[in-house]
């Protein structure tokens, strides 16, 4: 194998936005408070959106809008499949929230079932990028606790 095959295929196989630890743990952090907030979707009631529907929902309907244009540029940005389906998960229950909000709940209560499932599957994804990234390095103190003793050669 060349050093250009070699740049190719670390290019595709590294991570482009969950890069770290940190990084994916924020993330599954937010997936796992949106799970919950989906499970609210179960006792609430969505009308259609109208003109004359109040400002909430029309907010509402906004973050979902801009939620899911976020979403599914970073489904388009990632390089690794299981980034990008993380992503592409997190971004299709914004889409279905969004379309809920838009239609209402007699046309889309599916939605809630659909997002639940969804957000379960990106949970269940974000944890496994989150265990590839490895264990948490150790606390600054016991890591040069450690170099001084190997350096005492104890």
């Amino acid at each position: 194998m060349g050093v250009q095959d070699h740049r190719i295929e670390a290019a595709v196989t590294r991570y482009v936005v969950l890069t770290n630890r940190k990084r994916a743990i924020v993330a599954l952090v937010h997936t796992v408070v949106f799970l919950g907030v989906s499970f609210v979707g179960f006792v609430t009631v969505v009308r259609p959106l109208e003109t004359s529907s109040p400002v909430s929902a029309w907010i509402l309907a906004t973050v979902y809008l801009v939620v899911s244009a976020v979403l599914w540029t970073l489904t388009a940005i990632s390089r690794r499949a299981v980034e990008r389906l993380y992503f592409a998960l997190c971004a299709t229950s914004a889409a279905f929230g969004l379309w809920r909000q838009i239609a209402g709940d007699p046309r889309m209560h599916l939605a809630v079932y659909v997002r639940v499932m969804l957000l379960a599957g990106a949970v269940a994804v974000g944890s496994w990028i989150l265990r590839g990234h490895g264990a948490a390095p150790p606390p600054r103190e016991q890591a040069d606790a450690g170099m001084a003793a190997e350096e005492a050669g104890e």
